[in-house]
């Protein structure tokens, strides 16, 4: 469909990760959870937003979109705001912020299935 280029530069929610460029294979949309593990740990659904360096770090939309991998076939790239995305558990109820012990964050995901995603 059309080629998506984006890159994350280092930042206080997570590492930096170079311009990546991808061809997609069907329309963005919004993602609000996904599943993910917090090394060491269980693979479950978390909650999911993008991470804005606006304010000096803020949530913004996260977005999936199905995009072809060289040498892999098809995936699921989460990605969100110019300071990636950030994932908390399900159980968790507080607001989204980087001071949290319960909450980190990513450049991106790349997910193999898509029912690994649960859309907004």
């Amino acid at each position: 469909m059309a080629m998506l280029m984006f890159e994350v530069e280092e930042n206080p929610n997570c590492e930096g990760m170079p311009q990546l460029i991808f061809n997609t294979l069907a329309d963005v949309r919004q993602v609000s959870h996904v599943k993910a593990a917090r090394t060491g740990g269980q693979t479950t659904f978390h909650r999911i937003t993008g991470w804005s360096s606006a304010g000096g770090g803020t949530p913004s939309t996260a977005y999936v979109v199905k995009i072809e991998e060289s040498g892999s076939g098809v995936g699921w790239l989460v990605y969100g705001g110019d300071w990636g995305v950030r994932l908390m558990p399900p159980v968790v109820t507080e607001a989204w912020d980087l001071a949290s012990k319960t909450q980190w964050g990513e450049p991106y995901l790349l997910l193999n299935d898509e029912s690994d995603v649960r859309y907004a």
